[in-house]
């Protein structure tokens, strides 16, 4: 299984390196008030894809730590007895 797993991310890192090579050319990536800024298409691509991985973690980060705290708190609390079972 591990060879599998290492033969299919040998594939998708060639698969990716391959669209890199073939995506060198420089493209215009244009602003407001006639900026421009000239690139390769696979940089823009990978700054764009860092950019949008960055702000998804931003995003997640107050529930995390949230999440972190409560954590906290309920460890700290000694645990309490389970109350004892209803007579039927």
């Amino acid at each position: 299984m591990r060879a599998i797993t290492w033969a299919f991310r040998i594939v998708i890192f060639l698969l990716l390196l391959a669209f890199a090579v073939k995506n060198t050319e420089p493209v215009a990536l244009r602003f407001f008030f006639n900026l421009e800024w000239k690139a390769p298409l696979v940089a823009l691509m990978l700054l764009f894809f860092a950019a949008g991985a960055a702000l998804g973690v931003a995003a997640m980060l107050g529930a995390w730590l949230r999440q972190r705290r409560e954590l906290q708190r309920l460890r700290s609390v000694p645990a309490q007895a389970a109350p004892p079972p209803a007579d039927a």
